[in-house]
């Protein structure tokens, strides 16, 4: 999770929400990310899509099978139903999104009878420093909304 906490830091510095992810096999990382929506203009950047492309390509395969993934705030729907397809192991993450996220909060996607693979989901690692970053980012820009965009 620190990997995936530098990548949100990363983010920010770029004037990105402060998201980061990292995809392992074995305890080797595979392929690390971090928000970068603004910088290619493409609302699909989420750190948890990159870090999934990037991964695939490095096994040439379209699917994850045996790896994991770490994010520091709760995937929302797009990157939960990536995180599904994509056939990862675990699903390891920091904050909670009560208002966009689709593991823990909002849809539950993979608790939903059409999901056709639900990763083992583990919450609330490293829950305070990534909410924290979430928080300082949105404070500095525009008020105390916490919000993926």
């Amino acid at each position: 999770m620190d990997r995936a906490l530098d990548e949100a830091r990363a983010a920010a510095a770029r004037g990105e929400t402060p998201v980061g992810a990292v995809v392992t096999r074995d305890g080797v990382v595979l392929a690390a990310a971090g928000n970068r929506t603004r910088e290619l203009a493409d609302p699909t950047a989420h750190a948890e899509l990159l870090v999934i492309r990037e991964a695939c390509a490095a096994l040439k395969s379209e699917r994850l099978v045996g790896c994991d993934l770490w994010v520091t705030l709760e995937p929302c729907p797009m990157c939960a139903a990536a995180i599904s397809f994509a056939r990862i192991r675990r699903l390891y993450f920091g904050a909670e999104d009560s208002k966009g996220g689709a593991v823990t909060s909002g849809v539950r996607l993979f608790g939903q009878p059409t999901c056709h693979h639900a990763p083992e989901v583990y919450a609330g690692f490293a829950e305070t420093e990534s909410a924290e970053m979430l928080r300082e980012f949105f404070r500095a820009r525009r008020g105390d909304t916490i919000s993926r965009a």
